[in-house]
């Protein structure tokens, strides 16, 4: 993501990256160690994003939106209330409500984290972005405090009965970011 973002220029074309990581525990570049308590055989990795400490594996969509900020006339801010709408659209197709939080980016589902944000914007252009928990195992939040909260419920989409693969939420979750971006899909400068 770093050398994308280091080699851009004006004319070249954002992008969305989907997938999943194996297990692991990032910690955002203002992170605290203290908030990873028992990290066991799941390695840390020390990342350059905003935010403290969360978890990534198998069963949890990870979307890093590489976006160039001033061409798409778009804050910090901005942006990471349009990955958090994007969430929130795509639970609701689900009838699964959602809701954000001004004192802790991410999209909760009751009292419990259901998506983490945590970007990185260098010279105008965004990386890193927003993590949806659909059917990880959820016990590895349970040896960090995730987001440097100490206690924070995290909840899954299967938690809630939403049975929904990671790609199919990927497809998804791109095409409410396309709408949001006011990008159709499959225009120039799509989002892919």
């Amino acid at each position: 993501m770093r050398a994308f973002t280091d080699a851009r220029d004006a004319a070249t074309a954002d992008e969305l990256w989907l997938l999943e990581h194996p297990p692991v525990f990032t910690l955002g570049q203002a992170g605290l160690a203290e908030h990873i308590l028992d990290p066991g055989s799941i390695p840390v990795v020390h990342c350059d994003r905003g935010g403290q400490v969360t978890y990534h594996g198998p069963g949890q969509l990870v979307a890093y939106l590489l976006l160039d900020l001033k061409r798409a006339r778009l804050g910090v801010k901005q942006l990471v209330h349009l990955l958090e709408q994007a969430v929130v659209a795509l639970l609701a197709e689900h009838a699964l409500a959602a809701q954000t939080r001004a004192d802790a980016p991410g999209v909760y589902v009751g009292a419990a984290k259901i998506a983490s944000v945590g970007l990185r914007v260098r010279h105008g252009r965004s990386y890193h972005g927003i993590a949806l928990n659909i059917d990880l195992d959820p016990a590895p939040f349970g040896r960090i405090n995730p987001c440097g909260y100490p206690g924070l419920a995290v909840t899954r989409l299967c938690d809630h009965g939403v049975r929904i693969g990671v790609r199919e939420a990927g497809e998804r979750l791109a095409a409410h970011l396309c709408r949001l971006l006011g990008r159709p899909p499959g225009g120039a400068n799509e989002v892919a």
